[in-house]
Order: C-alpha cells, then structure tokens, then sequence
C-alpha cells in the first residue's frame, strides 16, 4: 500500500542493498563439446573523473529549463558553449549517457535534493548544479555505494568535492528517493519516467544489433566459422533468437544481427577489437547498399557528408571491387583529415578521397568528380527514429541538443523548418551534376516534412530547367545484388521505429534516360553521347 511504513523499509532496503545475479548458461557447437559461459550483472563501480565532467558540461546545455516561478534548483548560466575533452570512445558513450539519464530523472533528481534538504548548499555554487545532479544519477544507481577510484587517473578538484559533499549525506538521500518511490506508488524509479518515455527505452533496450562485416578484412565464411567456434549458433530471423544466436540480415548480405543482451560479450570479441565487425545501425548500411547497386565498374561516389566514418569505411568495402573512388564532402581541418586518415588505413580502406569544401559548395562541373555517376546524401536530420540515441550521437558526430528532442519525442517547428530547407538546398545541388545518374536520398526522421516532402518538392523545382539538365524520377530502392536480399517494392522505403529496427526513409532519384540512335546506347539526354564516340545533337534521341 502507497504510504505504508512496511513499503517504506522495504524500499529503503532495495535502494541501499545490492544484490547481483548470477546465471550460467551452456552452450553446444555441432561437434558436442560444452562451452561455460557465465553472465552477470556488472557492478557499477563508478567513472573516471572526467566522465562527470563531461557529462555534467553535456546536460548543462540540455537540461529541461523550468518556468521562473517553478524554478527550485538553479543551473547557473549556460550561455557559454563547453568544451569537451574525451579519452576515448568509450568515455565518450559513458559521458553524453550519463547525462542522457540525468536528463530523463532530472524532476526525480531535484525532488531528491530538496526533500533531503541537500540542497541548496551554500558551498556549492550554481555553476556546479549539473554536476551535482549528474553524480546524485551515477551515486542512486550504484545503489548509493562508494565509488571505485582509478589510481591512473587525474583528479578533478570539483568533482571531488561533489562525490564527498554527497556521500556524507548517501543516508538522507537514499530516504528520500525511497519517499519518492512510495508517493507515486513506483516499484523502480523507471516508474517515475512517463508511459511513453518507458516504451521508447524498452524498445532501446530490446533492439537487436546490427554488424556489417568488413571483408577488406575477414570473408564471410570466415566470420560465420569464427563465430561457430566461440558457441554462436545462426537462425533464420530474429524471431528465432534465443542466447548465443544471430542471423542474416533480410536487406543487406553483408549484415550480421544479434540479440540487444549480446553486446557488451560482443565488443569484447577480437572480431570487433579488429574491426573486422562493425556495430552501426541498420539504416545507414541500407543506405550504402542502395547506392552500390547503382554503380557500374569505374563509377565514382560522392557522399554528401562526413557523418558517420563507418558509414564511408562500408561504402568502400561494398565498391572496391567496382574500382570505383568515393569523395568525401566537408573534411574542414587537416586534423581531421588526418583522424578520417588513420581510422580508415585501420579499417584497411584504400579509395577513399577527401574533399575540404562543403557538398553544397562543390560545382557541378568540378574535373575532379567527372566520373561520378551517383550521390549518396545523409543530410543532418531530427533523428527521431533512431533506436539508440548515444549511439546516434557518437557514430554521426551529433549535436547533444538531440537528446533533448529525443526525450522529449519531437522538435520545434523552427528547427524541423531550418533542417527541411538545409535538405531540400542539398538535394536540389545534387540534381545539377549532368553526369550523376542517381542520387540516394536517407533519414533517420520520423518527419514527412524531411522525407516525402523534400523529394517531392526537389522533384517539382526549376533547377532542372535552368540548370538545363535531364530531370529525375523515383525508383524503388535496391539494396544489393545478392539475389538472398529482399528488394522494395514501394517507391519510398520506410523503416518505422520499433523493437527490432530503428526508423528510416530511404528514396532513389534516377536520372531519365532516353535511346541514342548511333550507338543504340541507354543515357540520359545531352548534347553529346556520353559514351563518347561521337557528337549527338537532341534531335537524334528517341
């Protein structure tokens, strides 16, 4: 009963005590032999000092801002831009994930502060709110247990300051998260978030994950070996999943999917420490294997955007044997050219060109790009059907204000406008290239306003005319010629978020062709036969 002090000791029991469980689980390959594997629930020992740092710069340029006269907890003044350092990829994720989940508990977090009389705290100044909220998140979820401290690691004055100032008081704070749990008659405090935030993280949770295979490195034969030997069994589709399994997936050969609960064993695997497999998500190997489709032997690829590296790194194992080049728009800095460099020599990548200058601000005619016949444009979209919100962030280079949008499940109007106007720019730049054939437009949106709608308003736009190129028309995607995967059949393909996929929109623009008469060759129209034989003049096509 909500109110009750049997639940109350109860509660404050389960928030204070930690119980781990342990569960073994066999696993047979086809020869017999037995292979132990044990999992259990990792204890949470606490981060690196830095993490904290971060995360609390992160949801400090995040944090859901209160009217003046609901105000309690004050931030101090967000209006400067921080900087953040990261160690590695790794603390990236922890980082931009803690403040994820402080963002999300924030109401549950203040109540706390308050209601244990912690806060306000003349000691601690506004400028340190975040971060203390942000420990108050990581201190709650180890069950108000010490934090382990890394002797490697360089200690931060004020994130020291914070872990000792809440830990003295873990008793009161513990009380009240108990007190909170039992006013709203919650067994766990994700019973705290709202309906609809709770189904969008169980859907977080229980999205599979996807693998493609970087066959610069390992053929697929030898993966699917590799991985019967380390007691993984193949299924036919995720349906069929149950502990140590995976399978292919439907669209794209090259794509392996796991079960969610797999990937911390996963990364773990020396397949991944080599890059031999790569964890993305699905949508952007749709979008590769759609515009490798398209390719002929010696076509060249434009991708409109740096975005996601592994995006790049994929679309070069698809089209290496097509000898074919792929120019990467927007590599600003040579440091990062020189980090796109090194990641890419790793992922043994090798026909991969940089280009400095923005996508938009390339000219059709550029020489460099003569040979390029398609365009695979990922435009910076809301990305509100993506599965995984960090991974979005870390994999694209994403701005931490989606993980507001993303808690909150929408955008504004301004911004879905600003980001439909930016798309509509870029698409429209693409249909000027007289030699581009095709061009692979994709989102992760959940937004007609970012999909249908730029196309179609692409489509219908005079920059054919006064460009004086072959118009476009919409054909249904393919996504590989690997006769096992599962074409569309619709003219746009679409993706909506669910528990076994994130959300994706996915269309193909094909330059119209016409008949040349001389060489009885299949081009769009020009003035002269692309093949190069001969001058052609209109009149000659049919």
């Amino acid at each position: 009963m909500p109110g009750s002090k049997s639940n109350l000791v109860s509660l404050r029991e389960d928030v204070i005590n930690d119980t781990s469980d342990l569960n073994e689980m066999k696993i047979s390959d086809e020869k017999g032999s037995v292979e132990k594997r044990t999992m259990t629930l990792i204890e949470k020992n606490g981060y690196h000092d830095s993490v904290y740092m971060n995360a609390a710069k992160i949801f400090q340029g995040i944090h859901t801002e209160k009217s003046k006269d609901k105000i309690l907890v004050r931030y101090g003044d967000g209006s400067v831009t921080p900087m953040l350092t990261f160690k590695d990829e790794y603390s990236q994720r922890v980082s931009y994930g803690l403040a994820f989940s402080a963002l999300k508990y924030q109401d549950l977090l203040e109540e706390m502060l308050l209601d244990s009389c912690v806060y306000p705290c003349h000691s601690i100044p506004e400028e340190l709110t975040s971060l203390l909220v942000v420990m108050l998140y990581d201190l709650q979820d180890r069950k108000f247990r010490a934090r382990e401290i890394f002797d490697e690691e360089e200690p931060v004055p004020e994130v020291r300051k914070i872990e000792c100032y809440l830990y003295r008081f873990k008793t009161k704070l513990a009380a009240a998260l108990a007190r909170c749990r039992i006013k709203y008659d919650a067994l766990s405090i994700e019973y705290l978030l709202p309906e609809a935030i709770r189904e969008q993280q169980q859907r977080t949770s229980a999205l599979p994950l996807y693998v493609w295979i970087n066959t610069f490195k390992i053929s697929l034969e030898d993966v699917f070996g590799d991985l019967k030997n380390k007691g993984f069994t193949r299924v036919q589709s995720v349906s069929d999943f149950d502990c140590y399994t995976y399978c292919l997936d439907q669209h794209c050969p090259d794509v392996l999917v796991f079960p969610s609960s797999l990937k911390e064993e996963l990364l773990n695997l020396d397949l991944f420490a080599d890059s031999k497999l790569l964890l993305q998500d699905k949508s952007r190997s749709l979008a590769v294997h759609s515009a490798q489709a398209l390719l002929n032997t010696g076509d060249d690829i434009i991708v409109a955007h740096v975005g996601s590296p592994l995006t790049i790194a994929h679309m070069s194992a698809l089209t290496i044997r097509n000898t074919s080049n792929i120019f990467v728009c927007g590599v600003k800095s040579s440091a990062k050219a020189d980090e796109l460099g090194n990641l890419f020599s790793h992922m043994e990548s090798k026909n991969i060109r940089l280009l400095h200058e923005d996508f938009t601000e390339i000219g059709s005619t550029d020489p460099r790009l003569e040979n390029v016949k398609v365009i695979l444009l990922l435009p910076q979209c809301s990305g509100l059907g993506v599965g995984n919100p960090i991974d979005f962030i870390v994999n694209e280079h994403g701005d931490a204000g989606f993980l507001r949008d993303f808690f909150r499940g929408s955008v504004s109007e301004d911004k879905l406008n600003v980001l439909a106007e930016r798309q509509l720019n870029e698409l429209t730049h693409a249909m000027k290239f007289n030699k581009v054939q095709a061009i692979v437009y994709c989102t992760c949106s959940i937004y007609p306003e970012e999909n249908e709608l730029v196309v179609k308003k692409a489509l219908e736009s005079e920059v054919l005319e006064e460009e004086k190129v072959q118009p476009y028309r919409l054909i249904p995607p393919v996504f590989s010629t690997c006769s096992n995967s599962v074409a569309s059949t619709e003219i746009f393909f679409k993706m909506e978020p669910s528990e076994i996929s994130s959300g994706c929109f996915l269309a193909v623009l094909e330059r119209e062709t016409q008949l040349c008469l001389e060489c009885r060759s299949t081009q769009p129209r020009t003035d002269r036969c692309l093949q190069g034989r001969h001058a052609q003049n209109v009149r000659g096509w049919k």
